[in-house]
């Protein structure tokens, strides 16, 4: 907190925090291979690859006046490690429920139902497919 701010009384302090909405972001990465079921016959994404996820998960809402934070990271890192790292990672996406036409939007949308009721602070999911192509996904 910056000097102006610590100065101030508590009460105030608690306005000021319960008055502060924040979007936060966490980055995770995950190894997996696929094959696209829905394409055509000589696209060569009809063939098993694999790529290397990068996911942006970002949660929005009020800064807690007592910790002073929205939520804390580990949380979130423990989330991703039980619903989604240990499903995911070194898979083949394809034989993962939901996601047997494993395409970026999908597996955002996989993501979301999956992360959404244990993390209600959710606001969206960017899951990068290559360095260059991501797709964002709000909810519904």
């Amino acid at each position: 907190m910056d000097g102006r701010r610590a100065g101030l009384p508590l009460v105030a302090r608690v306005i000021l925090f319960r008055a502060m909405i924040v979007e936060l972001m966490k980055e995770y990465r995950f190894e997996a291979a696929h094959h696209l079921p829905r394409v055509a016959s000589g696209h060569k994404c009809a063939r098993v690859h694999g790529h290397s996820y990068k996911v942006e998960v970002f949660v929005t809402g009020p800064v807690d006046p007592e910790t002073g934070w929205l939520i804390d990271f580990g949380e979130m890192d423990d989330l991703w490690t039980e619903k989604v790292h240990s499903v995911l990672d070194h898979r083949m996406l394809n034989d993962v429920p939901g996601l047997e036409n494993s395409t970026c939007e999908v597996i955002a949308g996989w993501l979301w139902q999956v992360l959404k009721p244990a993390l209600p602070a959710l606001s969206a999911l960017r899951v990068w497919e290559t360095f260059d192509s991501s797709c964002t996904y709000r909810g519904i």
